[in-house]
């Protein structure tokens, strides 16, 4: 069909350079299936309301499902002259089963079919998103539980801080990403409301059962208000926040795999397969997959500011502004799934340097605080007690050793309440499990965590 559905009003043929700048097909036909979707049940409430004949009903879905199956198979032809999705399928409907396609779209326009499309195409890659977070944490809580006897420093402001447990370092990420997985989660409520049935925003006259619509598509309910529900790209924009603080995590997670494969930590080595090597220096081992997702983070949040700015002064209801939602949605999905999947694919090529990472735990006096827990122990004050651990740090600083390495005799200089066991409250072991506070890094309770997030995944 050669002509606009839209026309009648017009006299003059649309330019060209309009049509090709205002197509938006070459981008949204990826939505095509959630718009047959959409239409077969539109069509299907049309028959059941009496709206339309059961037999143009059953050309109609007969003739979409057609189309579908071409699209599937790769052999539809969409059109840029046609403007997008919807008024490409529509057009060949029309050619396929004639004058009853031109009822499909009674009692609906393209700005609540659209809206109707995208949130169902949001919703199915909001659960595949989930799933592959869910797959990213079960490989943390496995990775934690073979490494629950490493030994590694913790950090603040990056320097050394005090020795945790690689397993609750790990644990941390998970942490992380189960709370992305409920951002997800709670945003998908609000994706999952049909604005079908809005019409171009008053509503329509006829009598649509639009409950029954939702149903037919799973939704969970209706929009409440026809100017909102094709207005609306909150959905969106809550999507675009909650993946760009999911890509926040991933790209501190990319940081500390990059800092950790250096040779000034050498606490991971990555296998050649997650690496690459340099066109002129033959030595260079390069960690450019944790470096790409650190850069791909600039692109979600760039979608999520892109859109914020689209949204910020339109005035309701629906403007064509909104057809520029879909480029900085559909590269955050494609961009978030893959970082997920190359992720998780990632921690199977990495190797645990455990000894490097105990020997540096072992060094630069992570064990100071500890000593003072120590005089605590003994009831000195803690600020006193911190005071004399800080000035055993000075003259072990000054001698070129560690804590443990002064004697008995130096220390008590400090403080009386020095004991010969305070040996054994500055092991590297001991002082690791003494932090056994709920959610502490001490060995029992990093198992008790693991073993709740086990059951945390099976029971999703």
């Amino acid at each position: 069909m050669g002509d606009k559905p839209w026309g009648g009003r017009f006299a003059e043929a649309t330019d060209r350079a309009v049509e090709s700048f205002t197509a938006s097909v070459a981008l949204d036909q990826r939505l095509a299936g959630c718009d047959i979707r959409g239409s077969i049940a539109h069509c299907r409430m049309l028959a059941r309301q009496k709206i339309i004949g059961e037999q143009e009903a059953a050309a109609i879905i007969q003739g979409l499902e057609d189309i579908g199956r071409d699209i599937e198979a790769g052999t539809f032809s969409f059109s840029d002259a046609l403007e997008d999705v919807h008024m490409n399928i529509e057009s060949a409907l029309l050619d396929r089963i004639g004058p009853a396609a031109g009822k499909l779209h009674t009692g609906r326009s393209r700005n609540d079919q659209v809206a109707v499309d995208v949130r169902l195409w949001l919703r199915d890659e909001v659960d595949g998103l989930i799933d592959g977070l869910t797959a990213l944490r079960r490989k943390l809580v496995a990775l934690a539980r073979t490494h629950i006897d490493v030994i590694m420093p913790g950090y603040t402001h990056l320097q050394r801080a005090q020795p945790v447990r690689l397993a609750h370092h790990l644990m941390a990420y998970y942490e992380m990403f189960a709370r992305d997985v409920q951002r997800l989660r709670d945003g998908r409520r609000r994706i999952n409301v049909m604005p079908l049935g809005s019409a171009a925003l008053a509503g329509a006259p006829y009598p649509l059962d639009r409950d029954y619509t939702a149903s037919l598509l799973r939704f969970d309910g209706v929009s409440a208000n026809s100017m909102d529900a094709v207005s609306d790209r909150d959905f969106i924009i809550e999507f675009l926040a909650a993946a760009s603080i999911g890509m926040m995590h991933f790209s501190r997670l990319a940081e500390e795999l990059v800092l950790w494969s250096s040779a000034e930590f050498g606490f991971i080595t990555f296998s050649d397969a997650f690496s690459t090597g340099s066109s002129i220096m033959p030595q260079k081992k390069n960690p450019d997959v944790p470096e790409l997702i650190r850069g791909k983070t600039g692109r979600v949040y760039g979608a999520l500011v892109a859109l914020l700015t689209t949204m910020k002064s339109l005035p309701l209801s629906y403007n064509r502004d909104m057809q520029e939602d879909k480029p900085p949605l559909f590269d955050a999905v494609e961009t978030l799934s893959a970082c997920i999947a190359i992720t998780i694919r990632m921690l199977d090529n990495i190797t645990i340097n455990r000894e490097t990472m105990r020997r540096a735990a072992a060094r630069g006096f992570l064990n100071a605080t500890d000593m003072a827990d120590y005089l605590v122990g003994r009831g000195v004050p803690f600020r006193e007690a911190h005071a004399c651990a800080g000035k055993a740090v000075a003259v072990a600083v000054q001698k070129g050793c560690e804590l443990q390495d002064l004697t008995l005799e130096e220390l008590k200089r400090f403080s009386d309440h020095f004991d010969q066991d305070v040996y054994e409250a500055l092991e590297l072991d001991r002082v690791t499990d003494q932090r056994n506070s709920y959610g502490g890094t001490a060995r029992e309770r990093v198992l008790s965590r693991i073993a709740a997030a086990e059951k945390e995944i099976d029971e999703e």
